[in-house]
């Protein structure tokens, strides 16, 4: 039961149940996704199951392509349509301003991330305390946005698409718009259509093989006696190779090694199943 996909999750439902759902169609038990989506916003999420869970910290997600919809006028704890506490009507803005704006975004930037997040604070989940009644601000933080762009702006909405750093939130980014308009926003809409490579389509979801979206070099044509050292995770020189980050890649496992200067093998994730069959089935 080893094995990597792509899901899109729907809007209001939370991740963790999102991933219930698919254990129970897959008939899994270990399972976990990398990047929590909020309940309200879809799109793209990577899930393993077994242990292919292992392999979130060396897929590349950046950059995370989101595309949001602010509502501007309205005040919102969380920065979305959960938590309103008011709607105001505001003029309408040239969108050269907008545009303008959104170009100054790119970059480095400090934010604080909204209450309503997963973020700690003395030990405890930020959204955690706001849901309790603690209104207490995250440490500021930084984010970068590689690239935004206005997509449409029908007033009093505007939407817009960024491509950011892992770890961004798109709903202070929001904030940080809305603000700089002379305005409240809160976003209506949210989607992460992307994380590094890996694409998400509306309703669908895909295996993925892991050796597509690992970036290190596949050495395939490795002995016998590598292949047993490896399954049997023993000390050993591989010589004859360049020391770097390698994945060792057999018929129905690979692992990924560090090979050092003098030729000796560290493991950073050893013996992970191709599941091929499992794939296949499904």
């Amino acid at each position: 039961m080893d094995a990597l996909m792509v899901a899109h999750k729907p809007p209001q439902i939370s991740s963790n149940f999102f991933l219930s759902k698919l254990k129970r169609i897959y008939n899994v038990k270990k399972a976990g996704y990398s990047g929590t989506l909020d309940p309200f916003a879809r799109g793209c999420l990577i899930v393993g199951f077994g242990n292919h869970t292992r392999l979130f910290s060396f897929i590349q997600k950046n950059p995370k392509v989101y595309e949001a919809t602010l509502w501007l006028g309205v005040k919102s704890l969380s920065l979305d349509m959960e938590n309103i506490v008011s709607i105001r009507e505001v003029k309408k803005i040239e969108k050269q301003k907008i545009e303008d704006i959104l170009a100054s975004l790119k970059g480095k930037i400090s934010y604080t991330p909204p209450r309503y997040s997963a973020k700690k604070i003395n030990g405890k989940r930020s959204y955690e305390l706001a849901r309790s009644g603690i209104m207490l601000e995250p440490s500021v933080s930084i984010m970068e946005i590689f690239e935004i762009e206005l997509l449409c702006y029908n007033h009093p909405y505007l939407s817009f698409r960024a491509s950011v750093s892992e770890g961004s939130y798109i709903r202070s980014i929001g904030e940080i718009i809305a603000k700089e308009l002379g305005v409240d926003g809160a976003l209506s809409s949210l989607e992460r259509i992307s994380e590094g490579d890996i694409v998400a389509k509306a309703g669908e979801t895909s295996f993925i093989d892991p050796l597509k979206v690992l970036k290190y070099p596949i050495i395939s044509d490795l002995s016998l006696q590598v292949r047993e050292n490896l399954w049997l995770g023993r000390k050993f020189l591989l010589e004859n190779q360049k020391d770097g980050i390698y994945i060792a890649n057999f018929e129905d496992f690979f692992s990924i090694i560090q090979i050092k200067e003098d030729g000796s093998v560290q493991y950073l994730l050893n013996r992970i199943n191709k599941n091929v069959d499992f794939i296949k089935k499904t």
